[in-house]
């Protein structure tokens, strides 16, 4: 019987998930088994050309290994493209690196990190940040954490406030642009800025998500066929109405997830 085990063709004799571990000296009790994307946590007999990757769990795996687990992981011709997209993220902020982090963990393989401040303890109550990443750059802090999530991904970092002078300069290699910025007026130059000076790219910016209202009402909106709003589109953060995690959380979410999306060919919302 031909099946693919852990991404090369592989002839064995019928048999059983949990046999196949044996054969090949894996203690099923430390082994993840992914067959066709899915982890099986039961035996069952293996069938033709079942796709079977046998993962050490207490191991980190090589760069290749990696790329095989996230493949097996995700669904069928999408890894590769993942693999092979890069996003611009403006902002590393609340929204900022929660959308760096998820899409670091689907496997993007190039992320470009832009932001000016530091990390600094306000932070703390809704980014990515920790106590060990007080004063750094928000770009070394983030690539720093990135970095023990997925090692293989290329990161590139621009220590730098965005303007729009520098706007064509810093995204011309970006394909898909992640406004995550806390204020309207940046918000504005940057999305302004791409709209009008690239007709190739695309946008995913943000606009309300601020208190503890609904998390329903947090959608993702396609405005043309470059530029998606996510947010409920009214809830600023002012005084009285912080922001708060969870809905910023589930704001970058839509913003990971329209990102993704657009790297897979999705266009709509």
């Amino acid at each position: 019987m031909k099946i693919i085990l852990n991404g090369k063709p592989c002839n064995i004799q019928c048999c059983s998930i949990y046999k196949l571990c044996d054969i090949f000296f894996k203690d099923i009790q430390k082994t993840a088994v992914i067959v066709n994307g899915f982890q099986i946590n039961e035996d069952r007999d293996l069938k033709e050309n079942d796709e079977v990757f046998l993962i050490d769990k207490h191991k980190m795996p090589n760069e290749n290994e990696f790329s095989a687990m996230l493949y097996a992981r995700h669904t069928p011709n999408v890894h590769q493209k993942i693999k092979n997209s890069r996003v611009a993220i403006a902002g590393l902020g609340g929204l900022g690196s929660h959308i760096a982090i998820s899409l670091a963990r689907t496997g993007v393989g190039c992320l470009h990190l832009i932001d000016f401040d530091v990390v600094e303890p306000s932070n703390l109550n809704r980014q990515q940040y920790m106590i060990c990443h007080l004063g750094m750059a928000k770009t070394d802090a983030l690539k720093a954490e990135i970095a023990q999530i997925n090692p293989f991904i290329q990161i590139i970092t621009h220590n730098i406030k965005i303007n729009e002078g520098n706007i064509c300069e810093i995204f011309k290699d970006d394909p898909i642009i992640c406004e995550a910025f806390d204020n309207p007026k940046e918000k504005a130059i940057l999305v302004n800025g791409i709209l009008s000076q690239y007709a190739d790219k695309k946008i995913v910016a943000s606009s309300g998500m601020a208190g503890f209202d609904s998390s329903n009402s947090i959608v993702t909106r396609k405005i043309n066929d470059k530029f998606y709003i996510c947010g409920d589109g009214v809830t600023e953060a002012k005084e009285g109405r912080g922001l708060m995690s969870p809905r910023v959380s589930i704001c970058a979410g839509h913003q990971a997830n329209m990102i993704l999306r657009l790297i897979l060919g999705c266009d709509n919302v």
